[in-house]
């Protein structure tokens, strides 16, 4: 699935699954940027990595909570790549709270980065990318399932679900594609992060294969989403789980 000549906007790329989902576009051909909030160092191996195979890589920073650094971002990818092809909106926080311990900062902390960060990027696609583009977002197998402390994670990822749908024939005119990926538990720092060895070990035991995704197995469902092979599917939530749910 060759992606020479694209040029993809990772957010959140400097570890975990957008690590691996910028590596891997730039395996099929694509200039990255690599986007981080505050791990320069981490966003800066992940460079070397793609340019070491090769590849063609920049390490842009931006919080993707800000309208205006979501500009710059873009404004930054075209003046060094010239275009955008390609937008990961894959930057988002978990933190796991009972509802009686979610303070109003933890709550607008999380929609800020997960859904207006993904909206506010979507809307600097509108405006920048070429006409065949592809948007892939992402949301979360666990807003499929009843999961304690999960709900205001699973509320933003619902809101990021539904506004890939309304976008769809937005975005349709401009032939752009905009999907989303509902990843189950991968093995991340993000999701690793405060759990229990005894935790993760029931989580495994949820899907039908008894271990936990890895950052590889998203990124592949990602390499088809935005080949020419799945230019008919658009406005969808695919769950890449294992069969968790």
């Amino acid at each position: 699935m060759s992606l020479n000549g694209k040029v993809a906007i990772v957010t959140g790329a400097s570890r975990g699954i957008g690590r691996q989902m910028a590596i891997q576009l730039a395996r099929s051909g694509a200039k990255v940027a690599v986007n981080y909030s505050s791990s320069r160092g981490k966003a800066d191996e992940v460079v070397m990595t793609i340019e070491q195979f090769g590849g063609q890589a920049a390490a842009i920073q931006a919080d993707v909570s800000k309208v205006s650094e979501v500009e710059a971002l873009f404004s930054e990818t075209l003046e060094r790549f010239g275009r955008v092809d390609i937008l990961v909106n894959n930057a988002g926080i978990l933190e796991n709270n009972a509802i009686t311990d979610v303070t109003e900062e933890i709550f607008d902390r999380h929609f800020a980065i997960n859904v207006k960060g993904t909206y506010f990027a979507c809307q600097q696609a509108m405006k920048h990318m070429a006409k065949g583009g592809t948007i892939v977002n992402f949301s979360t197998s666990v807003s499929g399932a009843m999961l304690p402390t999960y709900s205001v994670y699973a509320a933003t990822k619902g809101a990021v679900e539904q506004l890939t749908r309304q976008l769809a024939k937005e975005f349709g005119p401009k032939d752009i594609v905009i999907n989303c990926i509902a990843p189950g538990q991968v093995s991340t720092d993000l999701f690793l992060n405060g759990k229990s060895p005894e935790l993760v070990d029931s989580f495994r035991r949820m899907n039908a294969f008894g271990r936990l995704g890895e950052p590889e197995d998203i990124a592949n469902a990602l390499e088809l989403l935005v080949s020419d092979k799945a230019r008919w599917i658009t406005g969808q939530t695919i769950r890449v789980n294992g069969g968790f749910i």
